[in-house]
């Protein structure tokens, strides 16, 4: 899968922001990218806004995968949102799932959210939005 912009493979940041310790699902949605030939930089627990779009801007991702379980969905996507603007940085697509209320998905979209996969949802749905919404073969 390659990058539309550059030609080179797609790059994806997987991250956890926040307090949450719970990690088992980012990793299998990154070994799940990474089969899918997507480059895949995880930037384990404990990830603050912050750190993530700096990851993000140095690794010249084409995406930033969120992994959000602790409830602060809303907090957290705003600002790696807001930041990545900040920077001039907004063609980075963020995308993510978690534990997320069905009711806020659409809050999430309306910040800029490119899609939000919810419990259940299987890696190859998640590396086909991938391949579909950002890659070029």
């Amino acid at each position: 899968m390659t990058s539309p912009s550059s030609g080179s493979p797609l790059r994806v940041i997987v991250a956890k922001p926040g307090l949450d310790g719970h990690d088992r699902g980012a990793k299998v949605v990154a070994r799940a990218l990474r089969d899918a030939g997507v480059e895949v930089i995880y930037t384990g627990l404990h990830q603050t806004p912050e750190q993530i779009v700096e990851a993000a801007i140095q690794e010249d991702a084409d995406a930033v995968g969120l992994s959000v379980l602790s409830g602060a969905h809303m907090t957290l996507f705003k600002r790696v949102i807001e930041l990545l603007g900040e920077r001039d940085a907004s063609d980075i697509v963020v995308f993510g799932g978690g534990i997320i209320p069905e009711a806020d998905i659409p809050l999430l979209q309306e910040l800029g959210v490119s899609r939000i996969f919810t419990p259940g949802a299987t890696t190859t749905e998640i590396t086909g939005w991938v391949h579909d919404n950002l890659g070029r073969d």
